[in-house]
């Protein structure tokens, strides 16, 4: 994030990032892919991290590289090798898109209930959470002194609430989903669980801001030098690199407004037909999304990386820096953004 050290490269958890898949979870034979993990690089290439340190760096591994790797035979494909292809072709690896993407492809998992964002990252959600869960809490508790500080906390009181006025609204609310007011808990669960994918992506774009912002600054001093700007394929690459950063965080914002709307008319006339309908339409754009800033995510963090401060490097390094690895696979992400219009 920025701040008055500049720019971080984006470090999650493996379980909260965008861009790597700890293969454990991932049923391998290979004992030594147990411990590596899957990520996509700054070209956005997926390859095998088979080990990374402060020291001795990212050690990665084209997945085709694997069977000379490891002696696998060459007259049949290693099944290991045919999953590991699968995998590397999904666009984006949070949790939200390798629900969907490990079952579309048939790629088997240990443990699905494994794919889920850590607590750490789910408490730092919470902010985000709120929007979802104040319609929520206006509905039973209104009127009541009733504080929460997560989601988790809210469930405890739709499982126990103490507040008669609340157990009747809870009734109410039961009735108008056509289901037990035992079965609440499990309703808002799932719904919890699909508003907390849209925090998630909310608080990725939201982070993304301040590296937008550098990154698109850095290329002023690219076009005002006094070489450089004679370069014509270079002058086209930084407005293109502009415009794909301006059109795709825009494409995302507006898909995540409509969310909010839908979700807000949702609560306006509640029923499991319209709760459905509204988790069915976010869970298809979950793999969109995902791609898109998996993407962004991406080239942020290796820009930051290269340049934590505004003074780091000259234009010249700049300049090379976005005609070798910025340019680099930023047409997956423009093809994304088709399909934010085409869905």
């Amino acid at each position: 994030m920025a701040d008055d050290d500049g720019l971080k490269p984006i470090n999650d958890s493996d379980m909260d990032s965008m861009f790597v898949l700890p293969l454990s979870i991932i049923p391998l034979q290979t004992p030594a892919l147990q411990s590596a993990k899957l990520i996509k690089n700054v070209r956005l290439r997926s390859a095998v991290e088979l080990f990374s340190d402060v020291q001795t760096g990212s050690g990665q591994v084209d997945v085709e590289s694997l069977p000379a790797m490891f002696g696998w035979p060459t007259e049949q494909i290693h099944p290991d090798l045919g999953i590991l292809r699968r995998l590397a072709l999904l666009p984006s690896y949070d949790v939200y898109s390798l629900r969907i993407s490990l079952r579309e492809h048939g790629i088997p998992v240990n443990d699905y209930a494994a794919l889920k964002l850590s607590p750490e990252k789910a408490a730092e959600l919470t902010r985000y959470m709120i929007m979802f869960t104040r319609p929520l809490m206006k509905m039973i508790y209104s009127g009541e002194d009733v504080h929460i500080d997560s989601y988790d906390d809210l469930l405890k009181l739709f499982r126990d609430p103490d507040i008669k006025k609340a157990r009747q609204r809870l009734e109410t609310m039961a009735q108008s989903l056509n289901i037990d007011i035992f079965d609440v808990p499990r309703f808002l669960e799932d719904y919890g669980d699909t508003f907390m994918s849209l925090s998630y992506f909310r608080h990725c774009l939201d982070r993304l801001e301040p590296y937008f912002t550098a990154s698109v600054q850095a290329l002023a001093p690219i076009r005002s030098h006094f070489q450089l700007k004679q370069n014509v394929n270079l002058m086209k690459t930084c407005d293109m690199v502009e415009e794909v950063i301006n059109s795709i965080s825009a494409s995302i914002s507006g898909r995540l407004e409509v969310f909010d709307k839908r979700t807000r008319e949702m609560w306006e006339n509640i029923s499991q037909d319209e709760f459905r309908s509204v988790k069915g339409m976010i869970e298809r754009y979950h793999v969109t999304i995902g791609a898109a800033l998996c993407g962004l995510t991406v080239k942020m963090s290796s820009f930051a990386k290269m340049f934590p401060r505004p003074n780091s490097g000259g234009p010249i390094k700049r300049a090379d820096f976005i005609m070798s690895e910025m340019v680099q696979g930023i047409d997956l992400i423009k093809d994304v953004e088709k399909q934010f219009t085409a869905q």
